[in-house]
């Protein structure tokens, strides 16, 4: 008989299944579980976008739409880029609607990399990054980010892993799973040593870009113009409007590298969701207010939950961006899967061990506050209790 797992591709075999889904699934298979495990905002979308998608339909956009996507909405993405970031973009050639933002990473690696290019990934960071590159037989080179540092990227690290085989460097700020933020003014350091290696691409996540606690517009390497050209941004609308459910997302870049990831998609995908694309259209217009007030919630549940960290006694530097904490658990004599397996079973909270982003995130937990504020409250209840536990057996 034949064995079907020795046909499988080695560099997707060689892949572990995400670790966030593993938790998240075991969640899901238990009664009364509060999940603060997955990176998805618990608000509904507002009403004027969903309505937008509704309209389309009504209207008959049932269709497939063109390759990259349809020109009111890849206009308004470039014009909402241009107000909040003031960068220009030209929509005909530098603007790719994609089925979400991991969509985009998935295209950069598939259009840039050759077999056995380098690509520095820094680290802890999302699950996909690493994935994506392997996937295209590419070497991931990580860079660690330490506590001490605020997971912010030092430019002597970065200098460190430049090789002549690195082809991009993938950075996402603010981060996944440690809610980091890196300023225009910490940037700096970082666009001087890219300057020093013209040869580079960036790949630039903004996923989470309005979800900053510290400043309002967003910071992004490509609003250095000595880098705009070298810059892939991959965004989206799933984190900062609620709407993970639409899968829509963009790329925006310069035309000599969109083009080859709009041919990607052309085979694959042929074009993103026409409903959703009507939606965006409303969500990249008229929706700033609607954003600041999800950030403005996101922003109180952050004090609730470091309050509640710091009640159970772990140590967490301050997150100034995204929706997600990441305390420390070292000192209880376990690893980080097994504090979450175990905070799981008997407590029935699901977070997600620090591991599963990173060698580096060991000793630490991703502590999602896309929650309600009364689950927030009470799972940090039971964390006291659960630390409280296990400080007593350690006696």
């Amino acid at each position: 008989m034949i064995n079907l797992e020795d046909k499988i591709s080695s560099c997707v075999a060689n892949v572990p299944p995400s670790a966030i889904r593993k938790f998240f699934d075991l969640a899901s298979e238990m009664e009364g579980v509060i999940s603060l495990s997955i990176g998805e905002p618990d608000f509904v979308t507002p009403w004027t976008i969903r309505e937008a998608g509704i309209n389309s339909l009504v209207d008959g956009y049932t269709h497939y739409s063109p390759n990259a996507g349809y020109t009111k909405s890849k206009q308004a993405i470039c014009s909402y880029i241009e107000r909040r970031y003031g960068v220009k973009y030209d929509y005909d050639g530098e603007c790719l609607i994609t089925v979400g933002g991991s969509e985009g990473l998935d295209l950069a690696a598939r259009a840039l990399i050759n077999p056995g290019d380098e690509v520095i990934i820094i680290e802890p960071c999302f699950v996909a990054y690493k994935a994506t590159v392997l996937f295209a037989h590419g070497v991931p080179v990580v860079v660690e980010t330490k506590r001490e540092n605020d997971f912010k990227l030092k430019a002597e690290d970065l200098e460190a892993a430049i090789t002549d085989k690195t082809k991009y460097i993938v950075i996402g700020y603010p981060g996944n799973p440690t809610g980091a933020i890196m300023t225009m003014e910490e940037l700096k350091p970082i666009r001087d040593v890219l300057m020093k290696h013209p040869e580079i691409i960036i790949i630039s996540d903004e996923l989470y870009c309005e979800l900053n606690y510290v400043e309002d517009q967003p910071s992004s390497l490509a609003r250095f113009p000595e880098l705009r050209d070298r810059v892939i941004m991959i965004n989206g609308f799933s984190k900062s409007y609620a709407m993970t459910g639409f899968r829509i997302g963009y790329v925006l870049g310069p035309k000599a590298l969109v083009s080859p990831m709009t041919k990607i998609h052309q085979y694959c995908i042929m074009s993103a969701p026409s409903m959703a694309q009507f939606a965006l259209v409303e969500a990249a217009t008229n929706c700033d207010e609607q954003v600041r007030e999800m950030r403005d919630e996101y922003n109180h549940r952050r004090n609730v939950i470091i309050k509640g960290l710091k009640d159970a006694g772990l140590d967490c530097f301050t997150p100034a961006g995204a929706f997600y904490a990441f305390p420390s658990i070292e000192g209880f004599g376990i690893n980080s899967e097994e504090f979450c397996e175990r905070f799981l079973m008997s407590k029935k909270v699901a977070i997600v061990p620090g591991n599963a982003f990173g060698k580096c995130g060991e000793g630490h937990v991703r502590i999602s506050y896309a929650a309600s504020m009364d689950n927030i409250k009470t799972a940090m209840k039971r964390l006291a209790e659960f630390t409280d536990e296990l400080r007593k057996e350690m006696q």
